[in-house]
């Protein structure tokens, strides 16, 4: 269930990004209000699946799923560059985050 809690967590980290930036600096209403409302909610997700998973696991998880997310979603919808640099950088992101799942915590 951890692991669950965290990749909704992660996935939330990519909304947050999206509509930060849609915010326009804090200037529009709603993507404002759902910045603030999908940051909070990704932090205590993650709070909840650190109570199982190890800190250093779960927040680097956390972070890959986020930082890869968002610069897939920026390339996908918002004209971001694709280079062919950018995205092996990206994929060496989601290796990392699937490297630390398959490796036992033990």
């Amino acid at each position: 269930m951890a692991w669950a809690m965290l990749c909704i967590a992660g996935v939330l980290e990519i909304a947050f990004a999206f509509f930060m930036k849609a915010s326009e600096g804090f200037t529009r209403l709603t993507p404002s209000l759902l910045t603030v409302a999908t940051g909070l909610t990704s932090v205590v997700l993650l709070s909840i699946a650190l109570r199982t998973l190890p800190v250093g696991t779960g927040y680097a998880v956390w972070t890959g799923i986020g930082a890869a997310g968002t610069a897939i979603v920026g390339i996908a919808l918002l004209g971001d560059p694709a280079s062919m640099p950018r995205i092996l950088c990206i994929a060496l992101i989601l290796a990392g985050v699937i490297g630390l799942r398959l490796v036992p915590m033990a």
